[in-house]
């Protein structure tokens, strides 16, 4: 229905409600009663911009109440009530509509703010995660060209070991040390995690898993040494070693060679080639895996 059409009756309703006689309200108390519902209709600003052609079609049957015949009084009061019922309701219903659309445009609103909101902090997530990978990255950089500075100066010491006695020895040791300190540093920035304890031998650094490495009678890495265990792999391609040796000991020799071989598996998936890794297992008291690092 038009704009023009609602206005036209609206205009029509009222001027049929002051043309009513008022000798017909005050003779009739159906028809001043229809009436009253109507006027309340009117005059309330959250229903009088709503169902105006119905109101004007009630009007209209109170007005054909008012100056029905007495034989066909019952069918005009009938139409009549109906009439102004459905104006009412008409009302209510359309008033009722507009506020629920005014209730899904605000929350139309609100979805896209939130969305908005959504995605700016997703980017600054983002951003923040770059730069923090920058920041790793440029760290690891440093501690590359560290770590070739260091290897540089122990290719020096070694050119003058033939001349010098055990003071020059021990600087070789420690510029060993420190490379090797360097190298942790490394493997423990890249792969996220920290390397087991270690210990230098003859043979080699010797790292010691936690004995909780393995589940009683397990053979598969628990989370805590499988960490260690990429870490691991990391600080063997960031050094010098030359190869690498698991030694798995357990009550079954079976079991301990299953746990070498397993953390064989996870030094080749962390980066480190098979071709320098021996794995060994063997029966014994007590349960207990040592990976060896062997210098070149």
């Amino acid at each position: 229905m038009s704009l023009r059409h609602l206005l036209s009756c609206t205009l029509l309703a009222t001027a049929l409600a002051a043309a009513m006689p008022a000798a017909y309200a005050a003779e009739d108390p159906d028809v001043a009663r229809l009436s009253r519902r109507l006027t309340a209709v009117d005059a309330d600003p959250g229903l009088n911009g709503f169902g105006a052609y119905e109101r004007l079609q009630a009007r209209q049957a109170v007005q054909v109440l008012a100056e029905a015949s007495r034989r066909d009084r019952d069918g005009a009061f009938y139409v009549a009530e109906r009439r102004v019922q459905i104006a009412e309701i008409a009302a209510r219903s359309q008033a009722a509509q507009r506020e629920v659309d005014r209730l899904d445009r605000e929350r139309s609103d609100l979805l896209v703010e939130a969305s908005r909101r959504d995605a700016e902090r997703a980017r600054a997530e983002a951003e923040r995660l770059r730069l923090q990978a920058q920041m790793q990255a440029e760290e690891a950089e440093r501690l590359r060209a560290q770590a070739a500075a260091d290897a540089l100066a122990i290719q020096d010491a070694d050119a003058a070991l033939a001349t010098v006695g055990d003071a020059q020895t021990a600087k070789l040791n420690a510029a060993r040390e420190r490379e090797a300190a360097l190298a942790r540093q490394e493997a423990e920035l890249m792969a996220g995690g920290k390397l087991p304890a270690s210990k230098r031998e003859a043979r080699g650094e010797v790292f010691a898993l936690n004995r909780d490495a393995f589940g009683a009678g397990k053979s598969a890495l628990g989370g805590a040494a499988a960490g260690q265990v990429r870490t691991l792999a990391a600080y063997v391609q960031a050094g010098p070693s030359a190869s690498v040796k698991v030694e798995a000991q357990a009550g079954d020799a079976k079991l301990a060679q299953r746990r070498a071989d397993a953390i064989r598996d996870a030094l080749v998936a962390g980066g480190v080639p098979k071709s320098k890794i021996q794995s060994s297992g063997r029966s014994g008291k007590g349960d207990r895996v040592d990976v060896v690092v062997a210098d070149k």
